[in-house]
């Protein structure tokens, strides 16, 4: 659909003035925000930190769909950019990313015949997908052969009750043999998601899973030619995957990658939790010196005070992720002005599409047409909102808008 003055409705955090400063209402809001010196330091922390482990970053893309982001992340060393989708890959590598991994199965001619496009577009373009069944790959099989193609694929390793990937190191040498035999393939190593793991401790059967992984690896080096690519961990278990990995025995030309991709902008709520207890157990995150920062904001109005004790700001579901708690104010401006921190002040309660409801705790003091910002929690959740975010110098002046590719 077109809209008869489209140039002025570009996305719903439409910059009105230029220069643009957040604070001074030259922004339609509510609007994420993704401020450029927590995102560098972000990207060069991950970076830093698989390179004193001595192993591959290969960030997880779908995190960020946003093209600008991608790139910056493999002009700082990023060995591969992780993805979920054939459409996904479309995106990396028409971003120029090298090295694209899709951490999943390819299913569907649709989807397969995409992928031979993009092969033959971005012939230099190093490419590999998972498969877990011996049907799956006697399709991709049947299908890239006839294209005169060779698809490099991952044997997925899973757990009982878990998401995609082969229950059993005998169901992955099993395929890894139909796999060798069968044209229009190429294995070229193992992958796991050590995440779907979940209990009230759940690291001591992470450690169990990754070592059986290790020991799987070894079995499985004799389908595969040259390297063998052993790639596990998200942002919550990527040093437990490097401890484990790197002590185990495993193929002698093995690469080792790791996949965290909340890190980018981290986040006020269970990834900050998580980081903060990888801080606690892994030296060589301390001793790289700083940290991962909170890098993505929500900025929004109070709208209404209807009654005392609560406030009504101009954002929801459809606004940021509310799966892993709500957005809570970290900051509260009137008039370009900071008022008092109002993390102990004001609390956020509930969320419906397009209000969240605020508890005012005594002391607290807001006013319609207020600005509050929010930290959040689960970024993937918050990035796939958005058609356009705003990257932010530390005083709220626009930089740039960033586009994103869901």
């Amino acid at each position: 659909m077109k809209y008869q003055n489209e140039h002025l409705v570009p996305h719903k955090a439409a910059l009105m003035f230029t220069p643009a400063n957040v604070l001074n209402e030259d922004v339609c809001l509510p609007a994420a925000l993704i401020k450029k010196t927590a995102l560098e330091n972000n990207i060069q922390w991950m970076q830093d930190y698989a390179d004193a482990r001595g192993v591959s970053l290969a960030p997880h893309g779908k995190t960020t769909m946003t093209p600008w982001i991608f790139q910056r992340q493999q002009q700082a060393g990023a060995w591969a950019i992780g993805v979920g989708s054939a459409w996904q890959a479309s995106i990396a590598m028409a971003s120029g990313i090298r090295r694209v991994l899709m951490v999943n199965q390819l299913v569907g001619k649709a989807n397969m015949t995409l992928i031979s496009q993009l092969k033959n577009t971005y012939p230099d373009v190093d490419y590999l997908c998972c498969v877990d069944s011996a049907a799956n790959a006697q399709v991709l099989s049947a299908f890239f052969s006839a294209q005169q193609q060779t698809l490099d694929v991952l044997i997925e390793l899973g757990v009982p009750g878990g998401r995609c990937g082969c229950r059993t190191a005998d169901e992955a040498l099993a395929l890894a043999a139909t796999v060798a035999d069968l044209p229009g393939l190429r294995l070229r190593g193992l992958e796991l998601y050590e995440g779907v793991v979940h209990g009230d401790n759940p690291q001591p059967q992470v450690e169990a899973f990754l070592r059986e992984a290790a020991a799987l690896a070894c079995q499985l080096d004799r389908y595969v030619d040259g390297e063998f690519l052993l790639t596990g961990a998200g942002s919550v278990w990527y040093d437990v995957v490097c401890n484990v990995w790197l002590a185990a025995k495993k193929p002698s030309d093995c690469r080792i990658a790791i996949r965290p991709g909340c890190y980018i902008t981290h986040d006020g709520g269970i990834y900050h939790e998580a980081q903060h207890a990888l801080m606690a157990r892994d030296c060589v995150a301390c001793d790289l010196g700083g940290d991962l920062t909170c890098a993505m904001e929500l900025a929004a109005m109070v709208q209404s005070v209807p009654e005392a004790g609560r406030a009504i700001v101009n954002f929801g579901k459809r606004d940021s992720a509310f799966d892993a708690g709500l957005p809570q104010p970290i900051a509260h401006y009137r008039q370009g002005k900071a008022l008092a921190d109002p993390s102990a002040l004001i609390e956020t309660t509930g969320i419906m599409d397009q209000h969240a409801m605020l508890k005012l705790h005594p002391g607290a003091e807001v006013q319609v047409g207020d600005i509050l910002l929010f930290s959040t929690s689960h970024p993937c959740l918050t990035f796939d909102k958005w058609k356009t975010l705003l990257l932010v110098d530390d005083e709220y002046n626009v930089l740039e808008e960033l586009d994103t590719e869901f």
